[in-house]
């Protein structure tokens, strides 16, 4: 199978790589698991993963390729990588929220962890236009906003936009 896309991020899972691509591709639309390798009985005294276990998930997410891997509890995700979700409403911005952080947590600016650790931000992608406008005044006051909030509040940060 040839894959478009020249870099694919790749997670690492302790074991639960299928159950993370299941519960991506469930929100995002235009999405899909593509393919799964499994362990098999060769190489068990390396990866020491049951055989059928999966070793690799690849699935996509509204087009974009990614690749989950099970590979034991050597390595956690942190904040150094996170994945934005643009969003054109504050609904997108609800439903992005409401579901990503199910089961995870909270955190300044948009920024949330979900239910395997994996960080997310979900941005209006008018705040963007907000935060680049030359008049310090106005994206000042948007900046502001923003830094008291958790989950984005598009009204309120257009509020502080117009002043």
């Amino acid at each position: 199978m040839a894959i478009a896309q020249r870099i694919t991020p790749f997670f690492w899972f302790d074991t639960q790589a299928e159950e993370a691509a299941k519960f991506y591709t469930s929100i995002f639309k235009n999405s899909k698991i593509t393919a799964t390798t499994r362990y098999a009985e060769a190489g068990r005294e390396f990866h020491k993963m049951q055989p059928g276990t999966a070793m690799t998930v690849g699935f996509e997410l509204d087009g974009q390729h990614f690749t989950a891997l099970n590979g034991g509890p050597v390595f956690k995700f942190n904040e150094s990588v996170s994945f934005v979700v643009h969003c054109d409403s504050q609904e997108e911005v609800d439903y992005y929220w409401e579901k990503l952080s199910a089961g995870g947590e909270a955190q300044q600016c948009g920024w949330l962890k979900d239910k395997f650790g994996l960080s997310w931000q979900i941005v209006p992608s008018a705040m963007i236009k907000m935060l680049s406008d030359p008049d310090k005044a106005k994206s000042g006051r948007v900046m502001q906003a923003l830094m008291q909030m958790k989950k984005l509040d598009l009204p309120a940060l257009e509020r502080a936009y117009a002043g």
